[in-house]
């Protein structure tokens, strides 16, 4: 039996093509769930707002480059649309595995702003640290980009559900009890107990102790088996109104690159709305979220809510970081890395999947069919 402790979600979407949209399809969970296309994905640059190309031909056409910058880009772009990793004749001669980003990029003579956004608004990558490893892991999350803004042929590769983020653990729940699960929900003051040899054996509440050989839960449960990596603070602003120049997008993800605002990581702001069922109508919830790089980490969120305009009311919040440090095979406890700055659920899945990896001993095949999570056009 297994034990499963958790807090809460917070912010994020997902990608249409992504890791956990194919395991939400994987374990069935789709069938409890609604998706709607997420309308924009931008990038900060120069002070400035503009819709992420992802495409040779969005390439063409956008303002965040010149016309020779175009040309280059829109080469860098084929290149990555039609490799393919089991087919060397669509490598040009490169063995990614081995060509850092760097050097890839530097072949197509691309600008330090086409780069800023190619690594962090399209890759998604988090930091700088990509430029110097390996490139196909970068042109592996480009396509992905692609194929998932392809997919619904909207203004983003992104979905969100109907409702928010708590459809998830709610759909988790009904297809838990299908199988015999038991949810005891809102229980407060979780401890976690073990026997005499230092192995997990039950998490008491209440009085109450549920026996268990394994327990899984986020890193406030155990504080005794996590290590501080970091703060995140964020911004939760709720609106009258779209994020100005976002074409009006009632949903929209706006990346603003590390190198743009002088800071070690990214800045996310995340817009949703009545549209998605997770505000009155009329109303947006924006947030705005970094890893605090500073003493006074509410103000480094000030040139992520300079683009929001006017709000109705705004809050902050900053919470620490934490990732296990435990060894599970000798204590069977399965801990999460803390949720880290990010508005999409692309490192998330991949904490999640390792923990499945550990607990099982097996790997989810995640080769799926798509078509079973489709996203309304209108709702």
């Amino acid at each position: 039996m297994w034990t499963w402790c958790q807090r809460t979600f917070y912010y994020q979407f997902m990608m249409a093509n992504g890791t956990l949209v194919r395991t939400l399809i994987h374990t069935d969970v789709t069938k409890y769930l609604s998706f709607k296309a997420v309308d924009g994905s931008y990038v900060f640059s120069k002070g400035k707002i503009y819709k992420v190309p992802a495409t040779d031909m969005e390439a063409l056409k956008s303002p965040l480059m010149g016309l020779f910058e175009k040309r280059r880009a829109r080469n860098f772009f084929i290149y990555v649309q039609d490799y393919n990793e089991a087919d060397p004749r669509t490598h040009q001669g490169l063995d990614l595995t081995r060509v850092t980003t760097r050097e890839l990029i530097a072949k197509y003579g691309l600008s330090d702003d086409t780069v800023d956004f190619v690594g962090h608004a399209l890759a998604l990558h988090r930091d700088d640290r990509y430029l110097d490893e390996p490139a196909l892991d970068t042109v592996k999350r480009m396509k992905l980009y692609a194929d998932s803004l392809a997919r619904f042929q909207g203004g983003s590769p992104y979905i969100y559900p109907l409702y928010g983020l708590g459809e998830l653990p709610q759909g988790f729940a009904r297809l838990s009890a299908v199988y015999g699960g038991t949810y005891m929900l809102n229980k407060p003051d979780c401890k976690v107990e073990f026997d005499m040899e230092g192995k997990v054996c039950g998490v008491t509440s209440e009085g109450e102790t549920a026996k268990c050989k394994k327990v899984v839960c986020d890193p406030s449960y155990l504080q005794n088996k996590v290590r501080k990596i970091g703060r995140v603070v964020r911004a939760i602003a709720i609106m009258s109104h779209p994020i100005p120049n976002t074409n009006e997008s009632h949903s929209v993800q706006i990346i603003l690159p590390q190198k743009q605002l002088g800071r070690r990581s990214d800045m996310y702001v995340f817009c949703c709305s009545y549209t998605h069922n997770v505000a009155p109508r009329g109303k947006f919830i924006a947030f705005v979220s970094a890893e605090a790089e500073t003493d006074n980490p509410q103000s480094e969120l000030k040139p992520g809510i300079d683009l929001l305009g006017s709000v109705d009311e705004i809050f902050y919040d900053i919470y620490d970081r934490y990732e296990p440090v435990n060894e599970p095979s000798l204590d069977n406890c399965f801990v999460s890395t803390s949720y880290d700055a990010t508005t999409h659920f692309e490192t998330t899945v991949t904490d999640v999947l390792n923990m499945y990896t550990m607990i099982t001993g097996k790997t989810v095949d995640l080769s799926v069919d798509l078509s079973a999570a489709s996203a309304a056009e209108e709702y």
